[in-house]
């Protein structure tokens, strides 16, 4: 029957599950092959499952969707070992049904009993031409290779979409060490107090704050410290928290042990836009983040490794205040961690997703919006609610990260091509203009900086606000109208040579 649901969106609706629905959800159509469109992908009806047996359904997304880790591990829990184990034992080495029942044991905590050994090759969980792949755990009772993203406790999924083989082709950071190491030194000193400065302002504007002098250095000495060789762990991320939030009534001293929310301006329950895991179940997801985070040996690219952690914390919320900016912070340090970025430099990522705002918030919302529906939530007043977690554990174990981690790289990609090359090609231009206009007119330094900096930035012009300041403050117009001609010439005069120099 065309039109019928099947695979992982069958096994949904028919278990009655808390896994997600699908993007595009398999369906019977009149097609001669699968074919994959925008909202559906579309099976012929000799392809798909001739009955309603879960397991048979599973066999088809697994072998045809790929794998769904949430979906798969809700399935099993509704699934009797007993039929598992029959089909199992009909067919001891079928990749599936090894896959399924290592799978099965993983969901229901249970090992299952008095089955024949499992045969044929090892098969691996992922495929790694479809997905990003981890390191390999090997399961000898299954011959079953685990190469998720993580652990068989908590794993993220990563998509080997066109634009992140795109992203991952460019290697950026390969690309910013190859700038970086073009730049005169005095230009890379400067850069990375400029990156720190634009990344601390960009992670608070995020947030629609202005920093403080005193949030401002807080943070910039948060990132300071990416470069530094440190294990991520709970003591760790509490002294961050503490560096990074001011307000001494904000200041952690653990992981939170109460419920969270994120609100938007809407009223009462409406208002409450995402609630991350109950502490209880926070705890644990937190453990193996930060086991995530100290993989060393995982294979990963360093922004992919970054962009996973960085966005898995900020949606276990683990403290009450601070976290989005230390998610960003982790994001520096995984990057950091494997020397791909020289001489204490931070790719300042927060002032692209400052331009991306729309698209950074759709990145949160593939996982924060179908997790919130996972809530029931009670407006007690403006204040305070009532929240009761419905879904289960896997919720907040298994998801999809390509978005977020495609957001990611397009933000480093974006802080590397426009924000750090703009940054050091003023620099280079500021510092030939500065040599010009010094060896002709005789102007304090501090008058001329603030002269030539207000050049660079309105098209080498200088307004008339700026010029009355000058000469309010002495300065001869004629000399003013002189040191702005010379910016001019000096500016014309550049070539990409010059600035490569």
């Amino acid at each position: 029957m065309n039109n019928r649901l099947i695979g992982y969106e069958f096994l949904r609706e028919q278990l009655r599950t808390a896994a997600f629905p699908l993007a595009r959800p398999a369906r019977v159509a009149a097609v001669t092959k699968i074919t994959s469109l925008p909202d559906v992908l579309a099976v012929p009806a000799s392809v798909a499952p001739a009955s309603d047996t879960a397991l048979d359904h599973l066999q088809f997304a697994l072998k045809h969707e790929g794998m769904q880790l949430q979906a798969v591990m809700l399935a099993l829990k509704k699934i009797e070992g007993l039929q598992l184990a029959r089909a199992f034992t009909k067919s001891p080495s079928s990749a599936y049904l090894r896959q399924i029942g290592y799978l099965w044991e993983l969901a229901n905590g249970v090992r299952l009993k008095d089955l024949p050994l499992a045969t044929g090759p090892y098969t691996r969980l992922f495929d790694p031409a479809r997905f990003v792949t981890g390191s390999i755990q090997r399961n000898t009772r299954w011959r079953v290779d685990f190469n998720g993203i993580g652990s068989p406790a908590y794993c993220l999924t990563v998509r080997r979409t066109p634009e992140l083989e795109r992203l991952l082709a460019k290697n950026i950071l390969g690309a910013a060490q190859a700038f970086v190491s073009g730049l005169d030194k005095s230009v890379i000193d400067r850069a990375v107090r400029w990156a720190y400065l634009s990344e601390t302002q960009g992670s608070y504007a995020i947030e629609n704050e202005k920093p403080s002098a005193g949030k401002t250095e807080a943070f910039a000495a948060l990132l300071a410290r990416a470069h530094e060789p440190v294990p991520v762990s709970e003591p760790y991320l509490v002294a961050l928290q503490n560096l990074a939030v001011t307000n001494p009534m904000d200041k952690a001293v653990q992981f939170r042990t109460a419920q969270n929310w994120l609100r938007n301006a809407l009223p009462g329950a409406l208002g409450v836009s995402y609630l991350p895991p109950p502490p209880d179940l926070m705890m644990s997801i937190m453990d193996q983040i930060m086991a995530l985070a100290n993989q060393t040996d995982n294979g990963l690219d360093p922004l992919v490794h970054g962009a996973l952690v960085s966005f898995a914390f900020v949606f276990a919320h683990p403290f009450m205040d601070g976290n989005g900016r230390l998610s960003r912070f982790l994001f520096h340090k995984l990057v950091c961690a494997q020397g791909k970025l020289p001489n204490g430099l931070v790719l300042p990522i927060s002032v692209a997703m400052k331009r991306n705002e729309d698209q950074y918030l759709r990145a949160l919302q593939t996982f924060s919006r179908p997790a919130r529906e996972m809530w029931q939530v009670t407006a007690i007043d403006d204040a305070h609610i009532d929240a009761s977690f419905k879904g289960e554990p896997e919720t907040y174990r298994y998801w999809d990260a390509t978005p977020c981690v495609e957001f990611g790289l397009q933000m480093a990609e974006q802080a590397l091509e426009h924000d750090l090359r703009d940054e050091s090609d003023f620099l280079r231009t500021f510092d030939i203009a500065y040599r010009a206009v010094n060896e002709a007119i005789d102007m304090n330094n501090n008058d001329l900086v603030l002269l030539i900096r207000s050049c660079l930035q309105n098209d080498q012009v200088l307004s008339k606000g700026r010029k009355k300041q000058l000469i309010a403050r002495g300065h001869a117009a004629a000399l003013i109208d002189d040191a702005e001609r010379i910016i001019q010439e000096s500016v014309a005069s550049l070539t990409p040579q010059n600035l490569v120099a």
